[in-house]
């Protein structure tokens, strides 16, 4: 049997214990709420995701490889560009 639990990075921190389809949920549900309600509100939940992500970013930078640090970069410009325009 394949084992579906992968540790991409592995570690003991904070966020090491914490299910990852929970904070899948968590990601889906403030990205959904921040373009639904759109205006300051969307927004605010939009940068709450991206200072999320680039604080992840930021610190996985030294372990991921170059054309995994150009996907998140990436990621991270699409949630930029999707905030702004929900302001």
């Amino acid at each position: 049997m394949a084992d579906f639990k992968r540790t991409l990075i592995p570690g003991r921190g904070p966020l090491a214990k914490v299910p990852a389809p929970a904070v899948f949920l968590l990601v889906l549900a403030l990205f959904g709420a921040g373009v639904w309600i759109r205006g300051p509100v969307g927004a605010a939940l939009l940068w709450m995701l991206v200072v999320g992500v680039a604080a992840l970013l930021a610190v996985t930078w030294r372990y991921l490889a170059p054309s995994a640090r150009v996907l998140r970069v990436l990621v991270l410009a699409v949630l930029v560009l999707v905030t702004l325009s929900v302001v």
